[in-house]
């Protein structure tokens, strides 16, 4: 998934996984946990998502605005073009959102966001470049910063290749699975890469399954 590839049915089938165990894994749950915080009705919302993916996470913040009628933009970033495509595909219903071709360390926004928010995507980074984004994170939002991510430990490893082993079984989703279980940082490192990124009074909780998310 980190290498850049053509749009490919193994591509889109790997997305399509990823939306899956978004929805079943509880990243949905945290994203609209801290959105009830953070949205209130009549409000205007300015928010980008990195490493976006094919899209979800943003269109699950648009459907929750608009069931709380809240306005928001969503800017929505990827690295890569052929995920872009796919996002760009299953967004056609959602104006507020708009997709970028996009690296996070050249990203230059016209102004600051509202609300910043990374899922899932930190474990890809060397333990430098995550603070690199933690950085971006914490410099492109004049509110709030939303990172999640997966939590190190024996279980989630044991967890994902049992999922990986009976309900999904494509080659590339399993890969991707069991490294990203494998490359995760734990809970303590999380925080020190963090403290390291220069942020301060941040949240830091541990949710289900074998999830983490850190705050401003």
């Amino acid at each position: 998934m980190d290498r850049p590839q053509p749009l490919t049915r193994e591509l889109e089938r790997d997305l399509a996984n990823i939306r899956s165990l978004n929805r079943r894994f509880g990243s949905y749950r945290q994203v609209r946990h801290f959105l009830r915080r953070w949205l209130r009705p009549n409000e205007k919302a300015r928010i980008l998502d990195v490493s976006t993916g094919s899209g979800d996470i943003p269109r699950l913040i648009v459907d929750f605005a608009r069931r709380g009628n809240v306005s928001v933009q969503v800017d929505a970033i990827d690295q890569q073009a052929s995920t872009i495509e796919v996002a760009r595909r299953l967004s056609n219903d959602y104006p507020e959102i708009e997709f970028f071709c996009a690296n996070l360390f050249a990203w230059t926004p016209s102004e600051p966001y509202d609300i910043v928010l990374c899922s899932l995507t930190l474990h890809h980074f060397s333990e430098d470049d995550a603070v690199r984004v933690l950085q971006k994170c914490r410099e492109f939002t004049r509110e709030h910063a939303l990172v999640t991510d997966l939590r190190r430990s024996l279980w989630l490893s044991l967890g994902v290749y049992l999922v990986t082993a009976t309900l999904y079984h494509e080659a590339m989703t399993k890969t991707d699975a069991r490294l990203s279980a494998a490359r995760a940082f734990s809970f303590a490192e999380l925080r020190e890469l963090a403290r390291r990124a220069g942020w301060k009074n941040f949240g830091h909780r541990k949710f289900p399954v074998g999830r983490q998310v850190i705050w401003l």
